[in-house]
């Protein structure tokens, strides 16, 4: 009987072979705003805020905060934005004695909150619920010697320090492409000198070379392999198969190149997955691999 691993793979080269969707960004950017004033911050600040990763585009002070019935979350830390305050002021010219308008220009700042780290505040478009799924939940505590995580506005995997980057889970258009999109950095992190030392992260190739696509392919089998195992590959496979093909327009090849991926990415997966790979399995579908896909 094949195996969940064997039936993603094959999955994914009927897809390609016989052509796929073009691949999408599974969560959202959006310009940030202020919640009271509703104008987009601009400039510096909308990366300062963006950067941050949340699910809402909405931000406030402390006091609007209060202001709308509201409060922060205790815990939570702001953000800083930055403004130029201009003042004009009158002086007198110590050679003319005419009295003279100037201007005093100030680079300050101040701190922001996100609307989710907000309570009792309502949001122009409410950012909706993003559930856990708790067999993804499990895959991901299985792994040992995981790397750090932190909330960012774009999902990636800095091999120098041993961090996955990942935007807030309520930025995401699903709660299967959030986890679909955290097992593909965690199957970057397999890459690390620590773990299975694999040359795709082991050599920090440039974006777009040779190296790197096919680090990106391994990355996304990966992903897609354990999504088959915890039973959500069918709401991201197309998308996995469309960026599997993304990368492998890079490259100029063929199909045949996912099964040399496929190979790498289930030795990631067997890290991430551990010794709990069978029983997390079996549980994801209640019996058979067969019934996967």
């Amino acid at each position: 009987m094949p195996t969940t691993y064997e039936i993603v793979t094959e999955t994914i080269i009927k897809q390609l072979e016989s052509g796929v969707a073009p691949w999408r960004k599974p969560w959202r950017t959006r310009t940030p705003v202020n919640l009271v004033s509703k104008k987009e911050y601009r400039g510096i600040n909308i990366f300062l805020l963006a950067f941050q990763g949340h699910g809402s585009r909405y931000w406030l002070t402390y006091r609007q905060a209060l202001s709308l019935g509201g409060n922060v979350k205790k815990g939570e830390r702001g953000s800083k934005v930055v403004f130029w305050k201009i003042d004009e002021y009158r002086k007198q010219n110590g050679t003319t004695g005419e009295i003279e308008n100037h201007k005093s220009v100030l680079l300050r700042y101040y701190t922001l909150f996100n609307a989710e780290q907000c309570e009792e505040i309502d949001s122009p478009d409410p950012v909706p619920e993003i559930c856990p799924i708790e067999q993804c939940e499990s895959i991901v505590h299985s792994m040992s010697n995981a790397p750090a995580l932190e909330q960012e506005a774009q999902a990636c995997y800095r091999p120098l320090i041993d961090t996955v980057g990942m935007p807030a889970r309520s930025a995401f258009h699903s709660s299967e492409e959030y986890y679909s999109t955290l097992f593909h950095e965690l199957t970057h992190s397999t890459g690390h000198a620590s773990r299975v030392a694999r040359d795709g992260i082991m050599n920090h190739n440039p974006f777009g070379s040779e190296d790197y696509s096919k680090e990106e392919l391994v990355a996304e089998m990966g992903a897609a392999m354990l999504c088959g195992i915890a039973g959500i590959e069918s709401q991201t496979l197309g998308n996995s198969a469309a960026y599997v093909q993304s990368w492998i327009n890079r490259l100029k090849s063929d199909s045949r190149l996912v099964v040399s991926a496929a190979a790498q990415a289930q030795k990631a997966a067997d890290y991430i997955l551990g010794k709990a790979a069978i029983e997390i399995e079996s549980d994801a579908k209640g019996g058979s691999e067969s019934e996967m896909l």
